[in-house]
């Protein structure tokens, strides 16, 4: 059994709400890192807020096999949805995260007044087009019913992706902003828009859905081999980075994550274990 904590909503919420109250002057605070010159206690753990699969997994790969050695306590936390890690982050109850893309981040941050900011990119999760009733994309048509995310960067990710494979007609230059709306000919499917978590759970209401590659490597679907449709990593924006709230970027704890997500064992686990299901993508956050 992983000693990872595993939180549910309310309890993440709850803890969340405490901490806010009072984690004035902690490590979190940007006050005490880098604001301060990047003198957080060293051997205070960094506590990570992470999805699952496989976030949490290279997390846990790091924390097993490299961080000793680097003179890093982490400890991870899993969550199982896409925004307490965030408000967990920017309350101070975790020190960073690790489970989005930029043009989430960016979205989040605006809505939600939020002060979240990137560190390092890691790796990408293909977005892919999943289906138990057709074996192809041919086999989909007029009157069949498509699930997308329901959270607007990955719901025009996915618009495009169905765009990109001719099952549906964009309004010129919307991209990956797309909305429902922006849809052009629908060439007569139907859209249902689903919470990303819950979108495996839903293969068996629809016809097909388009699912994030985290929540399909739980489900056990394999992107590289199940999907009918997969994006390119090829300039692909989405990649998954580890980020902070604003002002602890330069916390050294931080800085050695930074460093272990993304050197060659890494890229190694990577590679061996989501045999293309998830790619590294290592590097600055563009």
């Amino acid at each position: 059994m992983r000693k990872n904590i595993k939180l549910t909503a309310a309890a993440a919420a709850t803890a969340a709400l405490a901490l806010g109250l009072t984690a004035c002057g902690t490590a979190s605070d940007p006050g005490a890192t880098s604001d301060s010159g990047g003198k957080a206690d060293e051997s205070k753990a960094l506590v990570v807020a992470a999805s699952p699969t496989p976030h949490a997994d290279i997390l846990n790969y790091v924390k097993a096999n490299l961080a000793k050695k680097a003179g890093l306590n982490l400890e991870v936390k899993e969550f199982t949805d896409y925004v307490l890690p965030n408000t967990a982050t920017e309350s101070g109850q975790v020190d960073a995260n690790f489970f989005q893309h930029k043009p989430y981040l960016d979205d989040f941050n605006t809505k939600n007044k939020t002060h979240i900011v990137p560190v390092v990119n890691v790796h990408l999760e293909p977005l892919g087009l999943y289906s138990k009733k057709v074996k192809d994309l041919k086999e989909i048509k007029a009157g069949q019913t498509i699930a997308v995310p329901n959270d607007t960067t990955n719901e025009g990710r996915a618009l495009k992706l169905l765009a990109d494979n001719g099952l549906i007609t964009l309004k010129s230059g919307v991209g990956s902003d797309a909305k429902l709306s922006d849809i052009e000919d629908k060439k007569g499917l139907e859209f249902k828009e689903i919470e990303a978590a819950t979108l495996p759970r839903a293969l068996n209401d629809v016809d097909a859905a388009v699912i994030n590659g985290n929540y399909a490597i739980e489900a056990d679907l394999k992107p590289a081999k199940d999907s009918l449709a997969l994006e390119k990593a090829d300039g692909n924006p989405y990649a998954n980075f580890l980020a902070v709230k604003a002002g602890n970027e330069n916390d050294a704890r931080v800085q050695k994550l930074a460093k272990l997500l993304n050197s060659p064992e890494v890229k190694k686990f990577i590679e061996d274990t989501y045999a293309g299901s998830v790619v590294p993508a290592f590097g600055a956050v563009k």
